[in-house]
């Protein structure tokens, strides 16, 4: 049983200070992110910031422009600060605010912080420039880089008492990341073409005629790149659609932030799906009065009742 945290954890002045750095952090450079985590009670929300702040140091390595040597060292490093972070061995007063925040909220929740260790393998993948035959092999980077991230956050959410099926509870987080994964992956398709990577699966490629890539602003000519992302729409609908089942196991306002979280997502889905050929042309997004409103829906419980109905209807 995942215990549920109820009690705001006290914190000194310069743990405050430190989770506010972590905050500015996640609302710069998180449009996303901060839409759902603003929807949580303060100790979670601070949680989650310094949560996504040690994520995005460890993302920018692997995305700068450092030599490769240079980046592994740099992970490196990074997974030996999350082993004293891991042992409680950063004082308040640590010159690293994202450290200091983060081992205060890994001593008032149950963060499976093992997590942030894969988030690095992950990221080292990136560095080697592995590319995945098929979806079984991409799936294994997409839970170090977002099932992971799944489970992190569920410590942070707790789980209700008594809540039905709850032992599934980290499985479902971590499938909710593939589905988040996989549609950051096609709305970036073009953006990891540029900088020399590839994502989608080389057998998915190939089936619609796109092992050519995706260099410019048009499919490879005589592909089915409309199929190819209808393709993989299905899968990430499909994930979706058990990663919701989290949705009734949290509380009303954890509930709430993943459902606006996700519920961005799958309205980018549905742009892409649209318009699949948007992608390549620039970076598909939401409007700021959209996702404003998907957090509404999802602060309402509307998608955590949708979930637990469905759930019903199969059961009987």
């Amino acid at each position: 049983m995942i215990r549920t945290v109820e009690s705001e954890p006290h914190a000194s002045p310069p743990v405050l200070a430190a989770y506010s750095y972590c905050e500015a952090v996640t609302g710069r450079q998180a449009r996303n992110f901060a839409y759902g985590i603003r929807l949580l009670p303060t100790p979670q929300r601070r949680a989650m910031s310094a949560l996504y702040a040690f994520s995005r140091r460890v993302d920018d390595i692997g995305d700068g422009a450092l030599a490769d040597d240079v980046k592994v060292a740099r992970l490196e490093e990074t997974r030996t600060l999350l082993s004293r972070i891991r042992e409680g061995q950063v004082a308040d007063d640590d010159t690293d605010p994202v450290a200091v925040a983060l081992t205060h909220a890994a001593g008032h929740f149950p963060i499976p912080l093992g997590g942030l260790d894969e988030l690095i393998d992950g990221v080292l993948m990136d560095v080697r420039g592995e590319t995945y035959e098929t979806w079984d092999d991409l799936k294994v980077y997409c839970r170090c880089v977002a099932g992971a991230i799944g489970r992190l956050s569920l410590g942070v959410f707790g789980t209700e008492p008594g809540a039905r099926g709850v032992e599934r509870a980290p499985e479902y987080a971590d499938t909710l990341g593939l589905a988040l994964q996989l549609t950051n992956i096609l709305r970036d398709v073009r953006e990891d073409a540029v900088g020399g990577r590839t994502y989608l699966p080389a057998d998915d490629l190939a089936k619609f005629g796109c092992s050519a890539g995706f260099s410019g602003p048009r499919p490879p000519e005589g592909s089915d790149f409309a199929g190819l992302v209808h393709f993989e729409v299905r899968r990430a609908r499909a994930l979706f659609a058990e990663g919701y089942r989290l949705l009734p196991m949290l509380d009303r306002r954890s509930g709430a932030c993943v459902a606006a979280m996700a519920g961005i997502y799958r309205r980018l889905l549905d742009r892409i799906e649209r318009d699949p050929e948007a992608v390549l042309r620039g970076r598909v997004s939401l409007p700021g009065r959209e996702k404003a409103y998907v957090a509404v829906r999802g602060l309402s419980g509307l998608d955590a009742r949708h979930v637990t109905r469905r759930a019903v209807r199969r059961r009987t």
